[in-house]
């Protein structure tokens, strides 16, 4: 099982659809993509969700992904799922994530109030700190 957090928490996961692979069927809606994905050959229209892989919380390809999707225009949800830990919950919203799916056992080690400490992302960043 997975949870589902967002600036508010852990938050029930309200997408009911599957996903579906890059370069799957044109009627897909859910986009799965590895953490490899070149986000410049995706297409994006008329998708409603892209759920970005994290096979490791040292591995921050996704977060150049999520920054490419946001560049071309991408405005739909943006999910981050794998190993994605609490402490790099505020730069997963920075790069243009709107939410996080871990697994269990990383939601256990870590629980809600380790994520609601990162939620107010806009406010503890080097350059807000740099403003006073």
């Amino acid at each position: 099982m997975t949870q589902l957090i967002n600036d508010t928490g852990f938050v029930a996961d309200d997408w009911t659809g599957g996903f579906c692979t890059s370069g799957a069927a044109n009627d897909c809606v859910a986009l799965d993509l590895a953490s490899d994905a070149n986000p410049e050959e995706v297409a994006l229209s008329g998708i409603k969700i892209i759920r970005v892989d994290f096979p490791s919380s040292a591995d921050g390809r996704g977060f150049t992904i999520a920054r490419a999707l946001r560049l071309r225009g991408y405005t739909g949800r943006l999910r981050a799922r794998g190993h994605v830990i609490a402490d790099q919950y505020a730069m997963a919203r920075r790069a243009g994530f709107d939410e996080v799916e871990v697994h269990d056992e990383i939601a256990n080690r870590q629980p809600e109030d380790q994520w609601q400490f990162r939620s107010d992302w806009r406010a503890h960043d080097y350059q807000s700190r740099l403003r006073g």
